[in-house]
């Protein structure tokens, strides 16, 4: 029970919005706004993950801007998940990088790094960039040293789980009572997916017990035979936004990450 347990745990964590890799997201048209130039020279979360009290996972976010492609100003986000304390059971040291257009917040690239292995999970180390191509409406998958291809159709507005962890950070109005729909491409299938917001107190290792507002969305994941799960991410809600929790709710249990520190980079 406990190998299967965290089989699917680290299996989740390649799945999901900030930190995970291979998933799109779509936005509504209802979202749409004036993009925000990201204040000063840009943004690290540092993030731990515990798991009956024990840290096991950290991970970080960092979103950079000033560069640019073509004469178009960019968003570079940049996010890796280490594993901690678990020696032979698992080591993970997976890296993840997201391009996109500032004006638009339409991804360019995102490259995800896989390296894992260990006695409850199976050896994987790839590496694999998606390039997206909207005027064609898909996207391009090339996995490995021979970039083996594999064209895939794409929905317009849609986002790679790092742009959409910056573009809720730095352009998205977030506040009690909203249902944002987004549709969301795991490799495997397209799923439809909507975040509701509500208001409510959460304690976090930052800043203690703090009013925040949580966006929240139920969604099957190919890891649990497309069992039912949930995402949840709170923020400050002082105008702040700063994203301070994100938890997952498995099949099996759940997993929280706090945030821990927040940086200037």
């Amino acid at each position: 029970m406990r190998r299967d347990r965290w089989k699917l745990v680290i299996g989740i964590l390649l799945f999901t919005g900030a930190i995970s890799g291979g998933a799109a997201v779509a936005y509504s048209h209802e979202q749409e706004q004036t993009p925000e130039p990201l204040p000063g020279s840009g943004r690290v979360f540092l993030y731990t993950a515990k798991k009956l009290g024990v840290p096991i996972l950290k991970a970080s976010i960092n979103i950079e801007n000033g560069s640019s492609e073509q004469g178009k100003p960019l968003y570079e986000i940049r996010a890796s998940v280490d594993s901690l304390q678990l020696g032979f059971l698992f080591r993970m040291n997976n890296r993840f990088f997201s391009t996109v257009q500032a004006e638009t917040w339409a991804p360019v690239r995102y490259v995800k790094e896989i390296d894992q292995e260990g006695l409850l999970v199976g050896k994987k180390n790839y590496f694999q960039t998606f390039t997206f191509d909207f005027p064609n409406k898909k996207v391009v998958a090339e996995r490995g040293e021979k970039k083996e291809r594999q064209e895939i159709p794409l929905l317009s507005e849609t986002h790679d789980p790092l742009s959409m962890f910056a573009r809720c950070y730095l352009k998205e109005d977030i506040y009690p009572g909203q249902s944002i729909p987004m549709s969301i491409f795991d490799g495997v299938k397209l799923r439809q997916m909507v975040f509701y917001s509500k208001k409510e107190k959460v304690k976090s290792a930052m800043y203690g017990e703090v009013e925040a507002v949580c966006l929240e969305s139920s969604t099957s994941f190919a890891t649990f035979g497309d069992k039912e799960g949930k995402i949840r991410i709170w923020y400050t809600a002082d105008g702040k936004k700063v994203p301070i929790v994100i938890e997952l709710e498995l099949p099996i249990g759940h997993i929280k990450f706090e945030l821990e520190s927040m940086e200037k980079s």
